[in-house]
C-alpha cells in the first residue's frame, strides 16, 4: 500500500503562513485521530515545529493527500488563507528521502541543526499512542532515526550547525557591544529559552530574568543561571526594564504587543530593545517590529542572517545526501519485496493444493499395488503439467505487446541465475 505525504514549512510557506497551521503538542493526538477520519489512511503521522506542519500517509491512494489538504484548509485558524500553493506533496521514494533528510536536520532552516530528530521521535510517540503506526509507516520512521544517526557520525553535517540562540547572542552582541552591561528577559521555559539562557548566562549580562505563566517553573530555571523569576501578568509593568528579550512560548496569541512596547520605550526614553521572537506562532505582533529604537527578528528574519554567515559546507550536505539516497534505495526495495508477500502466499497456496491432489492420486495407486516407479512418474507428470497450465494458457491466450511481455517475464522466471 503507497506512502504519501503533505505538507508545508518554511522553504513554501511564511511564518505568517506557518503560524496559523502549527499544532500545539497537546492537540496533536486528536489531530491524528481527525486526519484519520477524513482520509480513511491505514497509518498516519504528523509532525508540527516551528518550521513545518507534514502529514504522512499509508493509503489506498492519493486520494488521502487531497483529504489531508481540505483538513489543512478546515484548520480554524487556516481560515482565509490559501494554503495549496505553499504545499507540497510526495508519493514513492519521495516519502523516505524527505523524512530521512528532515530527520537528519538537512531540510532544516538551520542546515544539521538537532532539535529536529527530537521533534520527530516525540511525533512518532503521538502516533504510536494513537495507534497510527503499525506497518510501513512505522517502519519507515524507525529506520529515520537510524539515518539520522548515521548522517551525523559519518559526515561533518552536525558539527558545525548554529542554534538559533548562538545566533541571537551574536546579533545581541552587535548591537550592545559588552553583554555584561544588559539586562535581560526570557519569556517560557522550553528547550530555546534554555539554550538561550546557556549562551547569554555565559557572557555574564548585568540582569537575567525569567517569566512565564507559572512562577514555580519560572523559578526553576531561573535557579540554574542565578537569575530571578516573574509571572507573564508582570510584563507590562516590568517589560520596560530589560534591553534584550527572547521568548518562546505555546502561547497561541501574542502575548507582547504594539502597545506594551510603546509605553516600554517612553518609560526608557527610546533607548532601543532587542527582541528575539522564536516562537510559532508568533509571542510578538508583527507591527512591533514597525517602531523605532525596536530591533525585533522572528524565525525567518533570524534564519536568513544565520544563512548569510554560513560555510557552503557542500561536501558535507553531499555525502549525507548520498547516505540518504542509498538508504531510501534500501527501504523501498523492503516495500516492495512486502508488497509481492500476498502473491507469494497465493502461488504457494496454489502448489500446495496441486500438490495435495497428485499425492492423494499416487497413495490410490499405490494401495492398489501399481508399480512404485510408475506412480512416481506419474506424480512427477501431473506436478508438471499443472505447474504450467496456467502460464502457458496465459500466454496462449495473449496478442502483440502483451504477449511479449508476457515471454519475457517467462523467460526470466525459468531462465537459471547464472546463464
Amino acid at each position: 500500500m503507497p506512502l504519501y505525504a503533505i505538507g508545508l514549512n518554511h522553504r513554501t510557506a511564511s511564518i505568517e503562513v506557518r503560524e496559523r497551521v502549527a499544532l500545539p503538542l497537546e492537540s496533536q493526538r486528536s489531530a491524528i485521530d481527525s486526519v484519520r477520519q477524513e482520509t480513511n489512511a491505514q497509518e498516519i503521522m504528523l509532525i508540527s515545529t516551528c518550521n513545518r506542519t507534514e502529514i504522512y500517509l499509508r493509503a489506498d491512494d492519493d486520494t488521502a493527500l487531497k483529504a489531508a489538504a481540505l483538513w489543512l484548509n478546515a484548520l480554524p485558524a487556516a481560515q482565509g488563507l490559501d494554503l495549496n500553493s505553499h504545499f507540497y506533496t510526495l508519493s514513492e521514494a519521495e516519502v523516505p528521502r524527505h523524512a530521512f533528510r528532515v530527520a537528519s536536520g538537512l531540510d532544516s532552516m538551520i542546515l544539521g541543526e538537532p532539535q529536529i530528530l527530537g521533534q520527530v521521535k516525540l511525533a512518532v510517540k503521538i502516533a504510536s499512542e494513537a495507534n497510527a503506526l503499525s506497518g510501513p509507516l512505522d517502519r519507515l520512521f524507525q529506520e529515520t532515526f537510524k539515518v539520522a544517526k548515521e548522517v551525523r557520525t559519518q559526515t561533518e553535517i552536525g558539527t558545525t550547525s548554529v542554534s538559533m540562540a548562538a545566533a541571537s547572542l551574536k546579533l545581541a552582541q552587535q548591537l550592545f557591544g559588552d553583554i555584561r552591561d544588559i539586562k535581560m528577559l526570557l519569556i517560557g521555559v522550553g528547550e530555546m529559552i534554555e539554550l538561550a539562557a546557556t549562551h547569554f548566562a555565559a557572557q555574564s549580562p548585568k540582569q537575567i530574568v525569567v517569566a512565564n505563566r507559572t512562577l514555580e517553573r519560572g523559578r526553576e530555571l531561573a535557579q540554574r543561571f542565578n537569575a530571578s523569576a516573574i509571572t507573564l501578568q508582570q510584563l507590562p509593568e516590568r517589560i520596560h526594564e530589560f534591553d534584550a528579550i527572547i521568548t518562546s512560548t505555546a502561547s497561541t496569541l501574542p502575548i507582547i504587543g504594539k502597545g506594551m512596547i510603546e509605553r516600554a520605550l517612553k518609560l526608557r526614553r527610546r533607548k532601543p530593545i532587542f527582541i528575539v521572537d522564536l516562537a510559532v506562532p508568533r509571542d510578538v505582533e508583527s507591527e512591533v517590529g514597525e517602531l523605532n529604537d525596536i530591533y525585533l527578528y522572528t524565525l525567518d528574519s533570524l534564519g536568513r542572517v544565520i544563512q548569510q554567515n554560513l560555510d557552503t559546507r557542500e561536501a558535507a550536505v553531499a555525502e549525507a545526501d548520498e547516505i540518504i539516497n542509498t538508504r531510501t534505495a534500501e527501504f523501498m526495495h523492503w516495500l516492495s519485496a512486502r508488497s509481492s508477500v500476498p502473491i507469494i502466499q497465493q502461488l504457494r497456496g496454489k502448489a500446495d493444493h496441486y500438490r495435495q491432489i497428485e499425492l492423494e492420486r499416487a497413495k490410490k495407486l499405490l494401495a492398489k499395488g501399481d508399480d512404485p516407479a510408475k506412480v512416481l512418474e506419474a506424480l512427477a507428470y501431473g506436478l508438471t503439467n499443472k505447474f504450467l497450465h496456467h502460464p502457458l494458457a496465459a500466454l496462449n491466450r495473449s496478442t502483440g505487446q502483451d504477449r511479449e511481455a508476457l515471454a519475457d517475464a517467462l523467460e526470466k522466471l525459468y531462465t537459471e541465475p547464472d546463464q
